[in-house]
Order: C-alpha cells, then sequence, then structure tokens
C-alpha cells in the first residue's frame, strides 16, 4: 500500500497543530522572516554560507517542534526530478559556472561533456538551496493555518494596493493553490489505485525504479489535471452561489497584531541575512 500512499508524502500545504514559539508569530512574520532568509539563499554560492543556512533551516524546525523526518519525506516524489537536473549540471555545465574563491578545475571531459570543480560546486549547491527552501516552506505551512496564512499575505499587500495591486484577490489565490496541493496528492492515491485495480502496473522495481516511476506518473497528469480543473470550477460556483465578493470594503474576523516576539525575530533575522549576504565574497569556500 505505501506505493499508493502520495498524501504522505506532501508536507507543503499540511497544518500541524502546536504551541511552540513558531506556531504562536505573527504569519506576517514568518513570510517575512521567509522571503528574508530566500535573498540570502539566492544571493550566496558558497559551501558555508548555505551550510550555516542549512543549519539555520533544521534549528527553525527544531523550535517548532515540527519532525524533520517528517519534512524530508517530501523530497522522494521529486527524486527522479532531482536526480535528472543534478546529471544535467554536472555534465554540461562546467564552463558556465565557476564557485567564489575557487579555481574551476576540468575533473572530466569527453566531447561536450565538462565534469569540473565548479559543475560539482553547482550541483551540491544546488541540492542545498533546495532542501532549505523545502525546509522554510514546508515549516511555514505547518505552522500556520490555511486562515492565517490569508490574512497575513493580504496584510503585507495591502500597502500596495495604491499601485492597484488586488491584495486580497492575489492573497486568496495564493491560498487556494497552496490549499490544493495535498487535494492533488490525494486525487492522485485514488487515481493510481483506480487504475491498479483494474490490472494497471503501477509498482516499479529495478535498480531504475526511480525513472519507471516518473514515466508512470506522467500518464497520469490528464486525469489529474482534468480533475484539479472540476474542482476549480465547483470552487468558483460555491463562491458564487455565495454571493462572495473581494477586494476593499471587506472586514476580518481575526486582526492581526505584532507582538515583542515577532520584532525580535524579524530584527535577528534581518542582522543575519545583511550579514550573510555582506560577506558572501568573503567565505573561503
Amino acid at each position: 500500500m505505501e506505493d499508493f500512499e502520495y498524501l504522505r508524502h506532501v508536507t507543503i500545504g499540511q497544518y500541524l497543530p502546536g504551541s511552540s514559539m513558531v506556531h504562536r508569530l505573527d504569519p506576517r512574520t514568518k513570510m517575512v522572516v521567509l522571503v528574508l532568509i530566500a535573498a540570502a539563499i539566492t544571493l550566496n554560492m558558497s559551501y558555508t554560507a548555505n551550510i550555516i543556512l542549512l543549519a539555520i533551516s533544521v534549528l527553525y524546525v527544531q523550535l517548532a517542534r515540527v519532525p524533520l523526518g517528517y519534512i524530508l519525506g517530501g523530497v522522494k516524489p521529486v527524486l527522479p526530478f532531482i536526480a535528472f537536473l543534478a546529471a544535467m549540471q554536472l555534465l554540461f555545465y562546467g564552463n558556465q559556472f565557476i564557485g567564489p574563491n575557487m579555481p574551476n578545475i576540468v575533473l572530466w571531459q569527453w566531447g561536450i561533456i565538462h565534469v569540473t570543480t565548479g559543475s560539482v560546486q553547482l550541483v551540491i549547491i544546488s541540492i542545498l538551496r533546495f532542501l532549505q527552501l523545502l525546509l522554510l516552506a514546508s515549516l511555514l505551512t505547518n505552522t500556520t493555518t490555511t486562515t492565517e496564512l490569508t490574512h497575513g499575505m493580504e496584510s503585507l499587500l495591502r500597502p500596495l494596493g495604491r499601485l492597484g495591486v488586488p491584495a486580497h484577490e492575489l492573497s486568496l489565490v495564493g491560498t487556494i493553490a497552496l490549499r490544493f496541493v495535498p487535494i492533488l496528492a490525494e486525487q492522485l492515491e485514488m487515481i493510481v489505485k483506480a487504475q491498479a485495480s483494474r490490472g494497471a502496473e503501477t509498482v516499479s522495481k529495478g535498480p531504475f525504479h526511480f525513472l519507471q516511476a516518473a514515466r508512470q506518473l506522467a500518464v497520469l497528469v490528464v486525469p489529474l489535471f482534468m480533475d484539479a480543473f472540476r474542482r476549480a470550477e465547483d470552487l468558483i460556483l460555491a463562491m458564487q452561489a455565495r454571493c462572495y465578493v473581494g477586494g476593499k470594503n471587506r472586514t476580518n474576523l481575526i486582526e492581526l497584531h505584532l507582538g515583542r516576539a515577532d520584532y525580535r525575530a524579524i530584527g535577528i533575522n534581518l542582522v543575519l541575512v545583511v550579514l550573510l549576504i555582506a560577506a558572501r565574497n568573503r567565505f573561503l569556500f
């Protein structure tokens, strides 16, 4: 049955109730911290900086009392794609990337294939970045309810309303898209089980089972997207039947307020990110 359980591998979009200090933070604080650390991840290409950022991400997961193994379980469904992208970077991007403060030495060459120290570093840094962003994005949704995410995103985007940016609509779209992730995973389980009950081969074995699993999942794209469109249409009709109108002059039952812990969290992370970005060219490797 484990071969049919896709929902248990989806960590983004699942809320885990708790009383940790991360759970108690304002949703706007968590979003701002996520953006700050994502900026540091994007601008740092050294091993040292990314290891520090990965350690910080793991520390935040521990503070939130969210099982680390639960979040890392979300990597399993995308392992074939990660392996494919890593192989492409390793074999064909040897001359396009040169790591900071490190010479680009050719390790192996055959025709157009170049494996260099730069391509090896690019693969390692890309994997570290993926893990960091996975931990942070999962942590945001694991410690924040969908309602809090909607209110927090709308509050952050509200100042842009003077420029014509529809803050409420954008926050609603983003929240619905995030909420659809576990729903689509559940629907994927139902489709696979239905095909298996009709004799379709859904279990992959052998040394290249990851590639076989990816090919089998590609067949499920059409029915999965058809169901997603149907659910989206049902949601639109339900909102119209309830005379839902978004935008200005809407009031919220829940009013968000920043506390001392929120200001401290934003300040500490802001200083940390500024230091990492300012010193990104000073790391030895």
